[in-house]
């Protein structure tokens, strides 16, 4: 489970999806958002397809991934 600030914004459980990350408290997998991104989409599309997610889970998870990056 990724948690950022007050929130938690990822998580993994065999129950949903078979264990694939998605956006805490949702259904949608981490990948849809990597993939519409990856086709040029923008944040803002994904959110509007995928109104379960907030706007705040993508940017604290793009910031998490982010940190994670310059670390290594």
């Amino acid at each position: 489970m990724i948690k950022r600030s007050k929130h938690l914004i990822v998580q993994s459980t065999k129950d949903i999806q078979g264990g694939e990350p998605v956006f805490y408290g949702t259904r949608v997998p981490v990948k849809a958002l990597i993939d519409y991104l990856k086709a040029g989409d923008r944040v803002d599309d994904f959110l509007q397809d995928f109104p379960s997610v907030s706007k705040d889970q993508v940017l604290d998870l793009l910031e998490s991934t982010q940190h994670s990056i310059a670390k290594r």
